[in-house]
């Protein structure tokens, strides 16, 4: 909340920001900046300071020049105690019709706000009350969560028989929760086999899906955890096949295998020396219930005789329908993700060759197959003249950039190839210009077209120097709001390129940005990177880039290809959380030409 208050304050150029929220008989501040002592270390007033009550009262925004010479406030103590003058306040809601207070901009003297100024604040409202609904959210999971933790307290000493129905309704209650995040096929195979075996404590939980549109085939889902040897050994099979899980699927109706003999004479041979195999004494398929037809089965085995009852039937049946519609999310966010993957990557192409310089690029997926970024790195010649003294053998202008999207899903994706083109596209239309004006331009086109796209990036032109032989290159750039990138000097210091401007949001940039020079002489090495490789949840971003830093200080003669793999081995680790896009290039401190160092995806 404090963030909203200082992009107020900045964005509309006051000394007072508040996310306020009212109360019955007080205001408090969960976000704020510029508010003085004793109220900025309590964070509340009481209703008695509060221009924002009106706000809440009338559902509207309240704007105010001056507070002193409006009759709703003229009178306010907030006016001498706490300094306000102009106000400005937009409703807070909680998306159901009820307005929790307002996120205000305050001057401490008279204050004509603009129209302009009131749409960027009432944005910013908009995205406050957005975070605001999530925490409410939140705060009813976490009072559910605690509910259910009494009521498990309360039944403790409750009879066995009501113990048993309420862990059953537990398990269910879970299942609900549990698969209603899940998103890939191997995520909802794993809450399946957690939720069956802590509260029916099976030997064996299985799960077998139709494959194909024609429905001919089973495929066990194998557990990447460590499933038995059967469910390689008999991955995929008919769905006319003599199994008691192919059978509930065609027939529509769970299956109870009690007896090695029963298996015998109604399945194939290799039905029975499985079960023997796996120990098992007691067996149950449950079809997973489809539009159609069933999406497969659900299979829990027992190592000795276990009696199914009806309660137990029924709590099965749920779990499976449970199970059905995760496997059906899990199906179309798979597709959805394969192909903006797919887009992506094919987005994401080779560096070019340049003489004269090592140019090596990565891309590496988050670790979550759920997950698709809005990541970038891109690296082309501009056509343009050559000036005098320049090398002809060299590209006049190479343009460089990394960015990242903001958000993790098909969108991103789709954003970050409509923004990466859009940015090419103004490189060409201004060569000459520089890549602040590219940069500009992309921002002018985002707003115009309504893509509303947002985000970091570096974007950089990089032209060989002008005196012959010397082998230097000039390296011009812009950022906005993206990591620093990193640059190791041929005597091994380490410099952060930490200069930057605003990142990219439609409506919050309105003027040009600066652009930033800087030679690269021969043995010079420039990492350009996102987010991914240094942010981490409770980490610290400085120390991640200083180590970054550190190992292409230390590496700097390895192969480009090679150290940008070990960065990201060593930095982020093999299972990053989040999307990561390098970007590097070395000025070859002796003679000749050197290649370029690969680059794929």
């Amino acid at each position: 909340m404090d963030r909203f208050a200082r992009l107020v304050a900045d964005v509309l150029g006051v000394p007072m920001a508040l996310v306020c929220l009212v109360e019955s008989s007080r205001q408090v501040f969960p976000g704020m900046v510029g508010l003085a002592e004793p109220w900025a270390d309590t964070r509340r007033t009481p209703l008695t300071h509060s221009l924002c009550r009106h706000v809440v009262t009338t559902g509207r925004p309240l704007v105010l020049p001056d507070a002193r010479r409006n009759p709703l406030t003229s009178t306010s103590p907030a006016i001498p105690d706490l300094g306000i003058i102009g106000y400005a306040g937009m409703p807070l809601d909680d998306g159901a019709g009820h307005v929790l207070g307002s996120l205000c901009a305050i001057d401490t003297r008279p204050r004509e706000w603009t129209a302009h100024e009131l749409d960027l604040l009432q944005d910013l409202a908009a995205a406050c009350s957005a975070e605001l609904r999530l925490r409410i959210v939140s705060r009813h999971r976490e009072q559910a969560r605690a509910d259910e933790a009494r009521a498990r307290a309360e039944a403790d000493d409750a009879t066995r028989r009501h113990r048993a129905a309420l862990e059953r309704s537990q398990l269910l209650l879970r299942a609900a929760d549990a698969l209603a995040d899940t998103t890939g096929l191997a995520d909802v195979r794993e809450q399946v086999r957690d939720l069956a075996g802590s509260d029916l404590k099976p030997a064996y939980v299985g799960l077998v899906l139709v494959e194909g549109d024609t429905a001919r085939r089973l495929r066990r889902m194998v557990d990447v955890m460590g499933d038995t040897p059967m469910g390689r050994t008999h991955e995929t099979y008919a769905l006319d096949a003599a199994w008691p899980t192919a059978r509930a699927v065609r027939e529509n109706r769970t299956i109870t295998v009690t007896d090695t003999a029963r298996l015998e004479r109604d399945y194939a041979p290799e039905v029975a020396e499985t079960f023997t195999a796996l120990g098992l004494r007691t067996a149950v398929c449950v079809p997973l219930p489809g539009t159609v037809l069933p999406l497969g089965a659900l299979v829990l085995g027992w190592d000795h005789p276990h009696e199914i009852d009806i309660v137990e039937q029924a709590v099965l049946a749920s779990l499976a329908g449970y199970t059905a519609r995760a496997v059906e999310r899990a199906l179309f966010v798979d597709n959805r993700v394969d192909a903006a993957r797919e887009m992506q990557e094919a987005l994401l192409t080779d560096v070019p060759s340049v003489p004269r310089l090592d140019l090596a690029a990565l891309y590496r997926a988050a670790a979550r197959t759920d997950l698709v970024g809005g990541d970038w790195y891109d690296a082309y010649p501009l056509p343009t003249a050559a000036q005098d003294g320049e090398d002809s053998a060299a590209p006049a202008v190479l343009a460089l950039s990394v960015g990242d999207i903001t958000g993790h899903d098909m969108r991103a994706a789709t954003l970050m190839g409509q923004v990466r083109s859009m940015l090419r596209q103004a490189d060409l239309d201004h060569a000459d210009a520089g890549p602040a004006r590219a940069v500009n331009a992309l921002e002018h086109a985002n707003a115009a077209l309504g893509l509303d796209a947002s985000g970091t990036l570096v974007h950089a032109h990089l032209r060989p120097c002008r005196r012959p032989g010397e082998g230097s290159w000039e390296l011009n750039w812009t950022n906005a709001g993206h990591p620093p990138p990193l640059l190791v000097r041929p005597d091994g210091a380490v410099d952060r390129l930490d200069r930057h401007d605003i990142m990219l949001f439609p409506g919050l940039n309105t003027l040009p940005r600066n652009e930033h020079r800087l030679l690269l002489p021969p043995g010079s090495l420039l990492l350009l990177y996102t987010d991914g490789l240094v942010e981490r949840p409770g980490g610290d971003m400085d120390l991640a880039i200083d180590a970054t830093g550190r190992m292409l200080a230390t590496h700097a003669g390895r192969p480009l290809d090679a150290l940008l793999d070990e960065i990201t081995d060593r930095i982020a680790a093999p299972d990053p959380r989040d999307d990561i896009a390098l970007l590097a290039l070395r000025v070859p401190a002796g003679p000749g030409t050197s290649r370029a160092s690969g680059g794929g995806v």
